[in-house]
């Protein structure tokens, strides 16, 4: 068994991942990966990596010393807590691959990558070569979560590092740290509004919505209703327990 690690390109998860008991061998149970996202002549086995029933990818992370308890503490690193693994087939060879799913906290716009793949062929003991390894659909796998978690095309980094929002506006990333305007007037309001929480949580802001609201000379509980409002519209994931902002 061979793990090959692919260090994210952004330093940066779902619309919405419920916190649900998963039906056994349901490996699509929090909306992380579904059978849509795979490309043609792949599948999502019914049970998890390790031929089990319940998702170990805790005790996975585990075994395979993937932690950072041995990193130094940076507000630009992603956390490896919260890593998913996913046990993936092929239809016409039956190679078997699981991909670590991680979500990007520093990414703006925030997006899911593959942070883990291990490799395993029908046959224990076959080779595995380079180009079985780069026919891996591991992008094609990684645009199709994030095109439907986050809806993609809401907003999408271009050349010149400019970010193209749903209403076709261009806006450069270091305009996301300015007064955002009136929600009722501004068009994609609430995408920026994630926009700028993502870039807040970026540089290491551990209240982002205090931040917010002294940046565009609001209320606390305004900008913390924004917050909520781009929740809600699936431009953010979820608040963590726990955590400010």
């Amino acid at each position: 068994m061979r793990m090959f690690r692919q260090v994210p390109e952004l330093s940066g998860y779902t619309r919405h991942m419920p916190d649900s008991t998963p039906r056994p061998g349901d490996q699509s149970y929090d909306g992380l990966l579904v059978a849509d996202d795979l490309p043609e002549g792949w599948y999502l086995p019914s049970r998890f990596p390790g031929e089990r029933n319940d998702d170990a990818s805790a005790q996975i992370d585990q075994v395979l010393g993937y932690d950072d308890q041995g990193s130094p503490a940076d507000s630009g690193q992603n956390e490896t807590a919260g890593g998913r693994w996913r046990y993936l087939e092929h239809e016409a060879t039956h190679t078997r691959v699981m991909i670590r799913l991680q979500r990007q906290l520093f990414a703006v716009p925030e997006e899911i990558r593959i942070t883990g793949v291990i490799y395993l062929p029908w046959r224990p003991g076959d080779p595995i070569t380079s180009q079985l390894l780069r026919e891996l659909p591991t992008a094609r796998i990684e645009a199709s979560i994030n095109k439907r978690l986050f809806a993609m095309k809401r907003t999408e980094t271009i050349t010149g590092g400019k970010i193209v929002l749903p209403s076709g506006r261009k806006v450069s990333e270091r305009d996301l740290l300015k007064p955002l305007g009136d929600p009722k007037k501004v068009a994609d309001f609430y995408e920026l509004v994630a926009l700028q929480h993502g870039r807040l949580t970026q540089q290491g802001d551990t209240n982002p919505s205090a931040t917010m609201a002294q940046v565009n000379g609001v209320a606390l509980s305004t900008a913390q209703g924004w917050i909520t409002k781009a929740r809600e519209r699936g431009l953010l994931p979820p608040g963590r327990r726990g955590r400010a902002g």
